[in-house]
């Protein structure tokens, strides 16, 4: 039987990027960040979380942090324990409220083994480009996401 069990560890901006360049299925490391925590087994990380401010501008409050990229391994039970650590943390550093998104493939869970719930559904964007915005399509246009938001 193996008595290793995940415990979290404080990851650097740049180990948490490389993290999830290697292991997210569909996004590229966010741009910036406030925090971002690991999870480890036996000195191997295992699961990142990157939390900053949130991305839309009408949910960035000041009292708000949104979870921007998750990734995982495949770990069992990392994904959960990354965003339950993600919450605490938070809270600790004073803010009110945290975010994240999922998109329609993605069951969510990690976020409900978390006790985070499901609060919105967004329907797809044709995209973020605007004349006044040029924006480079990431793909995960003409995608439905859910707004889930920690207890």
């Amino acid at each position: 039987m193996n008595d290793a069990r995940l415990y979290l560890v404080p990851v650097r901006s740049r180990q948490a990027k490389d993290f999830v360049r290697a292991w997210h299925r569909h996004h590229p490391p966010p741009a910036g960040q406030i925090f971002a925590v690991g999870a480890a087994e036996s000195g191997t990380l295992h699961a990142v979380a990157i939390v900053g401010r949130p991305v839309a501008r009408h949910l960035d409050d000041g009292a708000t942090l949104e979870v921007t990229r998750t990734a995982s391994d495949g770990t069992r039970n990392a994904n959960s324990l990354m965003y339950g650590a993600s919450w605490r943390a938070a809270k600790a550093l004073g803010y009110r409220r945290l975010i994240t998104f999922t998109q329609e493939s993605e069951s969510g869970a990690s976020l409900r083994g978390a006790g985070w719930h499901l609060i919105a559904g967004r329907p797809p964007r044709a995209g973020w480009h605007t004349p006044s915005r040029p924006r480079v399509g990431h793909g995960n246009d003409h995608v439905t996401r859910f707004l889930w938001q920690a207890p």
